[in-house]
């Protein structure tokens, strides 16, 4: 049965009208207390200091040895996803402390560790299957509902925005994870708008596809206000020195070059996995843009890593993108209703190149952040590559080719 514009509805992509991708209602930012979740949640508070310390490779080991490991052998009714069935904030909250305490079990220390140990593997593993994700941080657990707000009465806006789990710790560590909070916030109107567009679109509604065309459009110039206050509290050296060692993953990352085993877990046939470590291309605000907009970029080798991105986002929200990628290809392309109506609907073409160069600002500006807080930094490791990404591609020229590519006259 071919997809139809006005079938879909923002709950079916587990999406509110107001919060776009981010959660609505907000995170949850503590578990429940129980002998299970009490210690798991106390080693992620302290994560900062047991780095600090040095110790927090033996104490996940520990922990996966006295509790998690024996746990294997007990009734379904005594393990954490007896917890967590129907109950997504919860799996999000737990997934969160698997990813932070995980990702720094491997980037905490050098050299990096190759094998992530049996227990707290099973768990990661078992607890990002009900997530649908990939055992390793991504966006969504770095920044969608990493957050709370400091006055729950108050907007959801730099000001009002605390972190809940950190790995050091540190203004720059937090204003970098903030800033793309705030971002997220300030686009919660464009999966709604891209939406009501396509609905517009189908009932050949010129006005209100107009008007949803300069929603986005004013959501883009509001985003790119928060991007361009990255530097006011997020140092270029701190942030390539202290806060992306943690991000990378283990997927063409010349640290672990054949990627990271994790003990005990069947589905991996005893084999080591490779992942991608987190990223903004994670992020689903772009890549419905792109879809919506209809904007054909090139074949080229970073093309399967941005598909492959799609993998390491909520369920919800990829559904969305391909969605709409969908229509896109099948009778609802965006920039051909707007070609063709260049000469009898002016304004129409002006909205569309409006709302398209609103995105290449938007990648213009984080053109020039990559370029300084990472591509210009000095490698001093190689676990923290200035070439590749944090998720572990070559990036400089291939995000130059997006944003030119994105630009309309």
């Amino acid at each position: 049965m071919a997809l139809n514009p006005m079938t879909l509805k923002l709950a079916d992509f587990d999406l509110s009208p107001h919060c776009g991708f981010l959660p609505d209602p907000d995170p949850l930012i503590h578990l429940p207390h129980s002998h299970i979740f009490s210690p798991l949640e106390e080693m992620a508070n302290n994560l900062p200091k047991l780095l600090a310390a040095g110790i927090l490779r033996n104490e996940i080991m520990r922990f996966s040895s006295e509790m998690l490991y024996p746990m294997r052998a007990q009734h379904a009714s005594s393990t954490i996803f007896e917890y967590t069935r129907n109950n997504n904030a919860l799996v999000r909250r737990i997934k969160i402390i698997f990813d932070y305490l995980g990702q720094a079990y491997v980037w905490g220390e050098n050299p990096p560790a190759q094998t992530i140990p049996a227990g707290f593997a099973g768990f990661w593993y078992h607890i990002s299957q009900q997530a649908i994700l990939p055992p390793i941080l991504s966006y969504s657990s770095y920044v969608l509902y990493n957050w709370r707000r400091i006055d729950p009465q108050k907007p959801i806006a730099l000001g009002n925005l605390a972190v809940v789990q950190n790995f050091l710790g540190g203004l720059d560590e937090d204003w970098f994870i903030l800033i793309h909070v705030d971002i997220e916030n300030r686009a919660g109107v464009i999966p709604a708008a891209i939406i009501g567009a396509l609905q517009a679109l189908t009932h050949r509604h010129i006005v209100m596809l107009e008007t949803y065309l300069a929603m986005i459009t004013l959501s883009l110039e509001s985003m790119l206000k928060t991007l361009e206050r990255m530097p006011e509290r997020c140092d270029e050296y701190i942030y390539y020195t202290r806060v992306r060692p943690y991000l990378h993953g283990w997927k063409n990352n010349p640290s672990i070059p054949d990627g990271i085993m994790y003990e005990d877990v069947s589905a991996y046939r005893n084999k080591p996995q490779q992942f991608r470590g987190e990223s903004g291309a994670q992020s689903s605000i772009i890549p419905s843009l792109v879809a919506f907009l209809d904007i054909r970029h090139k074949e080229t080798t970073f093309t399967p890593y941005l598909q492959e991105m799609l993998s390491y986002m909520p369920n919800g929200h990829r559904r969305l993108i391909e969605a709409i990628e969908q229509l896109s290809c099948n009778g609802y392309s965006l920039f051909n209703f707007v070609r063709a109506r260049k000469q009898d609907n002016p304004s129409l073409y002006d909205a569309y190149r409006s709302c398209r160069n609103a995105l290449y600002n938007f990648r213009k500006k984080h053109f020039e952040y990559v370029g300084r807080y990472i591509h210009s930094q000095a490698q001093r490791h190689t676990g923290n590559p200035t070439a590749i990404g944090t998720a572990g591609t070559p990036f400089m020229t291939s995000l130059k080719e997006l944003m030119d590519e994105t630009r309309f006259e």
